[in-house]
């Protein structure tokens, strides 16, 4: 069983259109796939079309409509905010043993599982947990760690501050994605090469803005 989980070094980077991607071009493949966003922020009816969740389903091929939400997010919260903020303004908190299980269970039954994360690597999901503890929980045999991060100026150290902590944990990605951002004060190209100047044997893979790159290849 494959679970291809999309982390990142923040938020707004491109996870979404990362995953969607490969979900498409896992479609194209013929494989079965599935795909979670358990835990979104700032969503609601009025949003949604504009969501990640909405991107998703669309990448799924099923009916993109609100209705249809709770097929890939179980945790939806109004505020745009870090997960434990926006549940605290809803008077909640995530259950992380419950968030865990629910996506075991989806590892149970789809193969390949897509799972977007939310933020970065270190965003907290409640007062304990972050991203990288729900990684942990559901690392084993068929896990596959995705890194998505930018080109913006001073992504070369965020990029390799996650990849050290990744590495700590024993959750080395797959592969990087280098999602062109709006800004740049140099090329895409540049930063790519001046970041695998220390990012050994992972993998990096540079992504145009709006542009596609093989993705499915590197983690199937």
């Amino acid at each position: 069983m494959t679970t291809i989980f999309v982390t990142s070094s923040g938020t707004d980077i491109g996870k979404t259109y990362v995953s969607a991607m490969l979900i498409r071009q896992l479609r194209a493949k013929g494989l079965p796939v599935h795909a979670l966003k358990p835990v979104v922020s700032g969503v609601n009816e009025k949003t949604f079309p504009e969501s990640d969740p909405a991107a998703l389903l669309a990448a799924l091929g099923e009916q993109v409509s609100f209705d249809n939400i709770d097929l890939l997010s179980r945790w939806v919260f109004e505020p745009a905010l870090s997960p434990d903020m926006a549940a605290a303004r809803a008077g909640v908190e995530i259950d992380f043993a419950e968030l865990v299980n629910h996506c075991k269970a989806h590892q149970n039954l789809y193969d390949p599982l897509v799972i977007e994360g939310v933020g970065g690597l270190l965003v907290p999901l409640n007062t304990e947990k972050t991203v990288l503890d729900w990684m942990m929980a559901l690392n084993g045999p068929g896990f596959v760690p995705l890194l998505v991060v930018g080109s913006y100026l001073g992504t070369i150290s965020h990029t390799l501050t996650t990849l050290d902590v990744m590495r700590r944990h024993k959750l080395a990605p797959r592969a990087i994605i280098v999602s062109e951002s709006l800004s740049n004060p140099v090329s895409l190209e540049e930063t790519v090469e001046v970041m695998s100047r220390f990012t050994g044997a992972t993998p990096l893979v540079a992504m145009p803005r709006d542009g596609e790159v093989d993705i499915a290849g590197l983690v199937i």
